[in-house]
């Protein structure tokens, strides 16, 4: 910290109890300064040789009172004045980056200029200033912090912008020429862990970019806010390194923010540092996390911010949608909301990530150019739309837990990503499962919007197997299942799929696409339970049909052509009688099953032929593996 020492004779103050200050002398005391409670006994030659205000203060005195002074307004208090009077005492006196800021206002209250007396008190501190104080990085934050104390007069004086210019262009310096003291701690390098068995102990490192990050946190948010615009309006520091700077200070200023979660504390101080970080956010996309972001909409919501704030963060938030995680989303309702989480605020973040495609496309139709790959900026990629896609997937399975969430809710959130092409199915299933076990209640028309967004053909063979013993799905979709199943190892086996029936083809070609296309299949197709006899039936042709795959492949290493046919007619022999069973399983619906209640409900339509119906097992109930 640089200091500068003033005057050489020795200190003569004295203190007589807590409120009275003299000059040990042998001329006695003629005029007595009061300065709010303390009083100072001092000589009136000393005083009046550098201070114009005290010379007209001691002028206008009359009567028996004329050698008492009052100065109650004073900045800086009793203390700084009693600098500025040791000053003209010719006293040692020293000033540093903590008690500068004081004596400089308190010497130009006092009238301390080179008018009435060359190397004057104010002028010996602006030298000090600028000479030491502006050159230091610490200093000009220690004196930065104390001007607030002394508004306006400190920013009539340009202590503000010359501290604010100090460290703006120290903080937009190249990191190369960065030779002074800093705080770092957040993330500490090997060396300074003693860790790297190839240092010295010499300090010989790179500086981080965000070197001067954590010397501002110590800032009050409304001078940090001065600061950060200063150091933005330069122009140099890249908007990643201002957003990391907000982070932290946002992590040191609001305790339990990086939880997610405010602690108890002075809400309206909580609400400015939040409204200010929020108006400080670069507006560049990307310059801070999704994280970060929901943190602080997390922290608006519980601070009960306005919409203007809470809407911004959700605009920023659905900038840069593929970024975030499950939990980032995860933000509780505003008290007093039925709902645990915000789906509103998830929705509106979806709508502005969808919008950003929607809108660069007109903007290329306008300009009259092709849309080509690769896409330009701000053209949203499959693999973005994907990772969105699977994101809001992994949303629902966690709000599906919800008793209180409305089936309106989920729908639309899951129909709004219904469009992005996945490559598999499986997380969208484990989210419907989970709202339809949580929801035993839930309307036929919904559950048939919900399991009509499910692309069977997409289900992994885990997902297949799940879904065929669970007994909150409508047999409509089990049927898929299995029928899709029973293509995919007949395409793994190389050969065609079987001729089925209209009824069947009409009953898997309906399936996913949306579930705004139409259906032609009874409402109660959806709703209708299979008993567990005619699962256990068709799961039984498709094990046999993948056993008759399996000899197929060992025979083809061993007897060869023998091999092939043998396993070609047991293949064709499944794949009949399973064409049997879809058609009697189909046909003998006659509607007016009751709504799936985890019960097998519905009456059994039997197996293909009495034999089978004999050899197969039959179950008590289905069950759900989930």
């Amino acid at each position: 910290m640089k200091f500068m020492k003033l005057g050489s004779k020795p200190d003569c103050f004295q203190t007589d109890g807590t409120n009275v200050r003299y000059v040990v002398s042998e001329l006695a005391t003629d005029i007595t300064v009061i300065v709010g409670d303390v009083k100072f006994y001092l000589h009136k030659f000393p005083l009046l040789s550098k201070s114009a205000h005290l010379q007209q203060l001691v002028t206008a005195g009359t009567g028996e009172h004329n050698d008492e002074v009052y100065i109650p307004e004073i900045p800086g208090g009793s203390a700084a004045f009693e600098i500025c009077a040791k000053f003209c005492y010719g006293m040692t006196v020293t000033l540093n980056a903590y008690n500068v800021v004081a004596a400089r206002c308190a010497a130009e209250y006092l009238g301390m200029h080179e008018t009435i007396e060359k190397g004057n008190l104010t002028y010996k501190i602006d030298v000090f200033l600028s000479s030491s104080i502006f050159r230091s990085w610490k200093d000009s934050i220690i004196v930065l912090q104390s001007t607030k104390s002394l508004m306006p007069l400190s920013e009539e004086l340009k202590l503000v912008s010359n501290c604010l210019e100090s460290i703006a262009v120290k903080a937009s310096a190249d990191i190369s020429k960065v030779d002074w003291s800093y705080t770092y701690n957040r993330k500490k390098l090997p060396e300074e862990n003693g860790n790297n068995p190839n240092w010295n102990g010499v300090r010989n490192r790179s500086v981080p970019k965000d070197w001067w990050v954590e010397d501002l946190c110590e800032l009050e948010i409304d001078v940090y806010k001065r600061v950060i615009v200063s150091i933005k309006n330069k122009g140099v520091v890249p908007n990643d390194v201002i957003g990391e700077a907000l982070k932290a200070y946002a992590y040191r200023y609001l305790p339990g923010f990086s939880k997610g979660v405010l602690q108890c504390g002075d809400p309206l101080k909580y609400q400015s540092a939040v409204s200010t970080i929020v108006w400080l956010l670069p507006a560049e996309k990307g310059s801070v996390s999704s994280s970060f972001l929901s943190k602080l909409l997390k922290a608006s919501i519980f601070l009960a911010f306005g919409d203007e704030t809470k809407d911004e963060l959700v605009r920023r938030m659905g900038q840069q949608l593929e970024e975030a995680s499950v939990s980032d989303l995860l933000i509780r309702s505003p008290e007093g909301e039925a709902m645990t989480y915000d789906v509103n605020a998830v929705q509106k973040m979806v709508e502005v990530f969808l919008l950003q495609d929607h809108n660069s496309e007109i903007e290329s139709l306008e300009e009259g150019n092709e849309i080509q790959e690769p896409r330009g900026p701000g053209i949203l990629s499959d693999a973005t739309k994907l990772m969105v896609a699977k994101l809001i997937d992994g949303y629902l399975a966690e709000v599906a837990k919800d008793p209180n969430l409305p089936s309106v809710k989920f729908i639309d959130l899951a129909e709004m990503v219904s469009g992005i092409t996945r490559p598999s199915h499986d997380g969208l299933y484990r989210a419907i499962d989970m709202y339809l076990k949580e929801h035993p209640g839930i309307g036929k028309s919904d559950k048939k919007r919900i399991c009509k967004l499910i692309d069977c053909k997409k289900l992994s063979a885990d997902a297949c197997i799940h879904a065929v013993q669970n007994e909150r799905l409508p047999l409509r979709m089990v049927v898929q299942v299995l029928f899709f199943e029973q293509v995919r190892a007949s395409a793994s086996s190389g050969s065609s799929t079987p001729d089925l029936p209209k009824a069947i083809k009409d009953l898997t070609s309906g399936s996913h696409s949306s579930s705004r296309s139409a259906t032609t299949n009874p409402e109660e197709d959806w709703d209708a339970v299979a008993m567990a006899e005619e699962l256990k039936a068709l799961k039984g042709e498709l094990a046999s049909l993948r056993l008759a795959n399996g000899r197929g492949s060992s025979e083809r290493n061993g007897d060869g052509k023998n091999g092939i046919d043998k396993a070609a007619l047991s293949k064709m022999k499944g794949l009949l009688k399973s064409k049997k069973l879809f058609t009697k399983l189909w046909s003998s619906k006659g509607g007016g099953y009751g709504e799936n209640s985890g019960s097998d409900s519905s009456e059994s339509l039997g197996s293909a032929n009495q034999e089978e119906a004999k050899s197969t097992p039959s179950r008590n109930r289905r069950h759900s593996v989930s």
